[in-house]
């Protein structure tokens, strides 16, 4: 076992865990991680108890408590978070549900997993979030739920999607695996659905390895989701339990511990990622040729899960391609965000086709997602921004923007 004192030696002098491998390099994410984690999961490593245990309740309470809600179900990802949550509100085969075509696939997959027909509603623009008038026009005798997701940490028109919800007696479920710390109106996202779903895998500001956690206010849809999830060893002789086969889908109290850790300091981690985001908009505001993320007016406080700029309109998909290659050349690790659901090959086959939603289209062909994490340094952001322009001027676009 590695002790804590050896580990010590590659820790810099604020307490972050030093970079290795080849120091030019620019990760997109990279886990804000000090002696807290490392010391949590030791403890762990040295206990009696690995899997799903008492860590893994105390992290369902402690984050439970911070967002504000009733009840939290730690799962092991934010898709399997989607698939308990659709079956424990009894949605499945015949059923429909609504959701952003520009969303991360992973927990959209949720959808179809669950037997249900995922529908597809276009996003607005600037937010890049679900428009509340688009999913009423996509409602059907058929349709059970809307999944409204804070894409890349800005929230959905939360109060316009509730009035729809309501209208219709329709679910509301809250995708917040992109979101966590951002605020809609004065509260936390994660607080507006009738259950809302967490990912902590990366390059989340909180990351336990791989991990999420469903929240809810309603005990009966709280019940449901353990019992979907798994269960305990302390109920495998009860005949009333075993009615409902689980995923067998906890969360092993060693990733407990590490998001425990993390959940301590979420408000300094997120703190050090909006220092990051000034040095970022401080550099973009001399490249003419993009737009840096924007903020709708009922949004009280966005923390970014990554770094988005869009390029302008006189750029083609091909010439957004070229700069994210011109980008990994320099050792800049940026990536297209993101490709849009209804053009990959599941939903293709399930009769979606280019022009069906034009505005993801449109924001996808031209998003570029750039590193953003707490250990960039001013001189790699004033870089990679240049490195940008260059290739832009390399590619031979104009600067407009919209």
């Amino acid at each position: 076992m590695i002790e804590l004192a050896a580990v010590q030696e590659n820790v810099d002098g604020d307490g972050l865990i030093a970079e290795d491998a080849d120091a030019s390099f620019i990760a997109l994410s990279d886990p804000d991680i000090t002696l807290a984690e490392l010391e949590a999961v030791d403890a762990v490593l040295r206990s009696s108890r690995l899997s799903s245990g008492p860590l893994s309740e105390a992290f369902e309470a402690a984050f439970a408590a911070y967002v504000g809600r009733k009840y939290a179900v730690a799962v092991p990802s934010g898709t399997i978070g989607l698939l308990i949550t659709l079956a424990s509100h009894g949605i499945g085969p015949g059923d429909e549900v609504i959701a952003s075509p520009h969303s991360f696939r992973e927990t959209a997959h949720a959808i179809s997993l669950s037997g249900a027909r995922p529908v597809f509603a276009d996003i607005d623009y600037w937010a890049g979030t679900i428009v509340p008038e688009k999913v009423e026009a996509r409602i059907s005798p058929k349709t059970r739920a809307i999944v409204g997701c804070n894409n890349n940490g800005h929230p959905a028109a939360w109060v316009a999607l509730r009035a729809v919800a309501k209208t219709h007696g329709l679910i509301l479920i809250e995708d917040s695996t992109e979101a966590i710390g951002s605020r809609y109106q004065g509260a936390l996202v994660g607080s507006f659905g009738d259950a809302a779903i967490f990912d902590f895998s990366q390059p989340s500001p909180l990351v336990c390895g791989e991990g999420g956690m469903v929240i809810t206010d309603d005990v009966d849809i709280a019940v449901a989701l353990r019992r979907h999830r798994s269960h305990r060893l302390v109920e495998r002789s009860s005949v009333v339990v075993t009615g409902t086969p689980p995923y067998q889908a906890g969360m092993s109290d060693l990733s407990a511990a590490l998001g425990l850790a993390q959940l301590k300091r979420i408000d300094e981690i997120l703190e050090r990622r909006r220092y990051i985001e000034h040095l970022y908009y401080k550099h973009v505001q001399s490249f003419e040729g993009i737009k840096d993320p924007f903020v709708a007016p009922d949004v009280t406080e966005i923390n970014w899960f990554l770094y988005i700029v869009h390029l302008g309109t006189r750029f083609s998909r091909s010439s957004r391609d070229a700069i994210i290659e011109d980008l990994r050349v320099e050792q800049v690790e940026a990536a297209a965000y993101s490709s849009p659901l209804h053009l990959q090959r599941h939903y293709f086959e399930l009769g979606y086709r280019k022009g069906d939603f034009l505005v993801t289209e449109k924001v996808a062909d031209r998003a570029v997602a750039l590193p953003f994490h707490t250990h960039l340094t001013e001189d790699q952001i004033a870089f990679l921004v240049a490195t940008m322009k260059d290739a832009s001027i390399n590619v031979g676009a104009g600067a407009a923007i919209y």
